[in-house]
């Protein structure tokens, strides 16, 4: 079978089992991995081997600019301390806890491969964390905290990997200051480059009048920051992370509402359509894993392997967090700023640490000659598959049991008032237009009053409607009108335009968060766009 035709087969597979964990109530990544797997034994069929390159060029650049583009800032913010222990603490923790147990537990492994297998494992996923966690109902404060995690912990996790795999290949240790150079210049430089690509695309983004071009661009931003970091040595996934976190507060003044929303329609599309591939293709590499490993050593003896590496990578997150969470409410300052969560909160965060393609990735990127690479394969694909299925799959269940509910009140109250203040920033500017101006001149268009007026009365509608949803309603300023309003449409796109100033005013002042201003902004942009109709 033809390549092309292996994709779109698997892009049909993809679609009728994503079909079906929609139709079944679980999360679509599950259910592809196991039709991956399950596919993978079809005799007949043609292997597909994941090519580690394009994981790492191809995939994973779009799917961890799109995570940061739809991460809030504010709340990214507000939980970068637990954000970070998890990302660099616990990913280093992993790393050398794994190590130890797999050095203990397999006497061929050195201490430099079994680094080597615990860096690969250490990472939780960002798209297998998005994927799962975002349909479970969790509090925001627990995806904010998972998804920021997986968005930066390859920072850590790569680094430990490039070092081991160094040191194994050239079997010798690696100069101390050589390590301590490597740590310090990933996260420096990818944030560096992804700042200066982030600014760029910014710079560029609005003087591109066509919106094809415009979203061919967007599409082409994630490997704009990803490859020169990768070659300067830098972190290539905190380059990524940090254009999409830039480009994602300047998207509202950068783009036009016709392009936004065609920008959302085909990222929707392309990351899902990564998104099916990706778990697909890890199901599929199982049947290839083992054919590497046949006449090496007994199914029973690689399947207590698996299950013991894959035990201890999850216990050892789990002792992590529980650990981490208490011993730092002994700091007044966290203690006075951060109370102590819920039990069930941080046992849902321990519990949900799904691996997922790029540690597969990894453990495909080894040389052929590594050694142990096909053992190393294998315990990757234990790991990623225990934690997937295993974890997500009895993660609806503990969260039921454990009572942990989605907390939407919050988001709620920001979007009435987001939409209360934009209503009456809309009712501002239409009487600034029908105010008079000492200062018009005798040559400028006139205003319809009537226009203005048929469009104020839809404000006053929703200000009545959101304001006996709001206990302590503000009134806020607009600049003066400086320019004429002559038909209705002028006056609705003049209201807009006054709307989305002030949700850019309450995202900056911290009011609200990005996740509010992008829905109430996808109304507006939706809004507007039919007086383009």
């Amino acid at each position: 079978m033809h390549p092309v035709e292996a994709i779109l087969v698997l892009l049909v597979a993809a679609a009728a089992l994503a079909f079906a964990a929609t139709r079944m109530g679980v999360p679509y990544a599950l259910l592809l991995v196991v039709g991956g797997l399950g596919l993978g034994f079809v005799p007949g069929l043609p292997t597909v081997t994941l090519e580690p390159e394009y994981v790492f060029v191809l995939f994973l650049p779009p799917l961890l600019y799109y995570a940061a583009m739809q991460t809030s800032w504010r709340d990214f913010r507000a939980n970068i301390r637990p954000i970070l222990t998890l990302a660099f603490g616990l990913t280093l923790f992993t790393t050398f806890a794994v190590a130890a147990i797999v050095h203990w537990l397999i006497p061929e492994f050195t201490w430099s491969i079994a680094i080597v297998l615990g860096a690969i494992v250490s990472p939780p996923d960002a798209v297998a964390a998005t994927a799962v966690a975002q349909r479970l109902g969790v509090p925001k404060r627990i995806i904010t905290i998972l998804e920021g995690e997986s968005l930066i912990n390859d920072a850590a996790a790569l680094v430990v990997y490039r070092i081991a795999v160094a040191t194994v290949v050239s079997a010798s240790l690696v100069e101390p200051g050589y390590v301590a150079l490597r740590f310090l210049w990933a996260p420096v430089g990818g944030v560096a480059i992804g700042l200066l690509v982030g600014m760029a695309v910014s710079w560029l983004r609005p003087k591109v009048h066509d919106a094809s071009v415009e979203i061919a661009l967007s599409l082409l931003t994630p490997y704009i920051a990803y490859l020169p970091a990768e070659h300067l040595g830098s972190s290539s996934v905190l380059a990524v992370v940090t254009a999409g976190l830039y480009v994602a507060r300047r998207i509202p003044q950068i783009v036009t509402p016709s392009a936004r929303l065609r920008a959302y329609a085909v990222w929707d599309a392309v990351v899902f359509i990564l998104n099916c591939l990706v778990f697909i293709l890890i199901g599929l590499q199982l049947p290839d894993i083992l054919a590497h490993l046949r006449g090496e050593m007994s199914i029973r003896l690689l399947i207590a392997y698996g299950a013991l590496v894959s035990v201890a990578t999850v216990v050892v997150r789990i002792a992590w967090v529980f650990t981490a969470t208490i011993a730092a409410r002994w700091i007044p300052w966290v203690r006075r700023n951060e109370p102590m969560p819920p039990i069930g909160q941080v046992f849902v965060v321990a519990w949900t640490g799904m691996r997922g393609i790029v540690s597969l990735a990894a453990a495909l990127a080894l040389a052929e000659n590594f050694p142990h690479r096909e053992l190393i394969l294998f315990l990757t694909f234990c790991v990623i598959l225990t934690t997937l299925l295993a974890q997500g799959l009895t993660l609806p269940w503990i969260i039921r049991r454990l009572h942990v509910h989605e907390d939407g009140d919050q988001d709620r109250e920001e979007e009435v008032m987001a939409r209360y203040l934009s209503a009456l920033a809309a009712i501002e500017r239409l009487d600034a237009l029908t105010a008079p101006h000492p200062t018009a001149t005798p040559t400028a268009e006139p205003v319809n009053p009537a226009a203005v007026a048929r469009v104020r009365a839809e404000y006053e509608h929703r200000i009545g409607y959101y304001s006996a949803r709001l206990a302590n309603p503000s009134a806020v300023e607009d600049e003066a009108a400086e320019h004429a309003c002559c038909t209705v449409e002028d006056a609705q796109r003049e209201a807009i335009a006054a709307e989305r100033r002030m949700l850019l005013r309450l995202r900056d002042d911290g009011v609200i968060g990005d996740e509010i201003l992008r829905r109430v902004q996808h109304a507006l942009d939706l809004e507007e766009s039919q007086l383009d109709a």
